[in-house]
């Protein structure tokens, strides 16, 4: 797959978190991971449009790019595109736990051990979010900054979250240098350390030290 392609898709997916709902943007992402770039061109703009999820000048540019030369529909993507795009991120964030969470939780040890020593991942932390208009159980959010294969990476962990019960994770792959959404900097800003890929990698830092 052409990287810059990959990269827009990828991005795109980032800038949608918080805004598309999980059950739909971890399939997406894991078509993306897989090269299904036909299937996602042809459903990304449809789900955008059913959702009433606008994207601003930016956003629109990575769907462009990303999907355009796989056969996405030119009338459905531009459609996509709102003038009054709103990115507000809707969701609290914090460090601890639920007390449904196990002393031992299982997801960070799978993680831990599913990372430990790869020469593309840097830092590795999660954090719950929360949503102050829902009474539903916390999310756990898990934020990973990686070098190389981002999308396969995001997919890979995906599966790990679906086969340890969480049937719509919430993984975001970041690039090791990047602006990021209000979503994602708030969810760091509130967010536990579950490890680190390699030590080669470690300086990639997702916080300040």
């Amino acid at each position: 797959m052409d990287p810059d392609i990959e990269s827009s898709c990828h991005e795109l997916l980032l800038r949608l978190a918080g805004r598309m709902p999980d059950r739909m943007l971890w399939r997406f992402r894991d078509w993306l991971g897989e090269g299904a770039m036909a299937t996602l061109a042809r459903t990304l703009p449809k789900a955008l449009l059913k959702h009433r999820i606008d994207l601003d000048q930016a956003e629109y540019r990575l769907l462009v790019a990303g999907l355009i030369p796989h056969g996405a529909d030119w009338h459905e993507v531009s459609s996509t595109l709102g003038v009054d795009a709103s990115t507000e991120n809707r969701y609290t964030f914090t460090t601890g736990a639920p007390d449904w969470v196990n002393t031992v939780d299982s997801v960070s040890v799978v993680v831990h051990a599913t990372l430990r020593g790869r020469p593309d991942v840097g830092e590795v932390r999660e954090s719950w979010r929360h949503d102050s208009g829902s009474a539903h159980e916390a999310k756990r959010v898990l934020l990973v900054t990686a070098t190389s294969g981002l999308p396969r990476l995001t997919g890979e962990l995906q599966r790990v979250l679906r086969v340890l019960g969480d049937e719509a994770p919430s993984v975001e792959v970041l690039p090791s240098q990047a602006e990021l959404p209000a979503y994602h900097q708030a969810a760091l800003a509130n967010s536990g350390f579950v490890c680190v890929g390699s030590v080669d990698a470690g300086h990639h830092r997702l916080v300040p030290a």
